[in-house]
């Protein structure tokens, strides 16, 4: 038997790797569009990228970035609450609305990249992840 939150946790997962999928899709491209042979680069780092390449190319890997930051936190929560067994019900729940929000999260980022809406959505996905870490809280405390 597992921890129904432990779905999520693996969507929001296979949801990064589509974000890197789409983020090389994009960039390797706009690279060659630069001019820019990848076979040849030393030591460049992102922002090298941002100056290099067009914004909208540059989104997706921003996005990337950004799963691999604050979800860091939300899957060490998950673990604790299926650890805890208390993985199932309003958790589950809770835990499949981050990942939503996260999705669209990317989707607004990785095209219109408009910075209120991002925003709107960062501040839910973090009440999201707060409400999980309380939980997780009661359940270890």
């Amino acid at each position: 038997m597992h921890s129904d939150i432990l779905r999520p946790m693996v969507a929001l997962i296979a949801w990064t790797l589509v974000m890197l999928c789409w983020m090389i899709a994009t960039r390797m491209p706009a690279m060659a569009a630069a001019g820019i042979d990848v076979r040849k680069l030393v030591g460049s780092k992102g922002a090298d990228a941002d100056r290099a390449l067009p914004a909208a190319a540059q989104w997706k890997a921003h996005n990337y970035n950004h799963l691999m930051e604050q979800p860091t936190l939300f899957y060490a929560v998950c673990a604790v609450i299926a650890i805890s067994g208390t993985g199932n019900g309003m958790n589950a729940w809770l835990a499949w609305g981050y990942v939503a929000v996260r999705v669209a999260h990317s989707l607004v980022q990785a095209t219109a990249n408009r910075v209120a809406p991002r925003f709107a959505l960062f501040l839910m996905s973090s009440l999201l992840l707060a409400a999980l870490t309380l939980h997780a809280a009661v359940a270890v405390f």
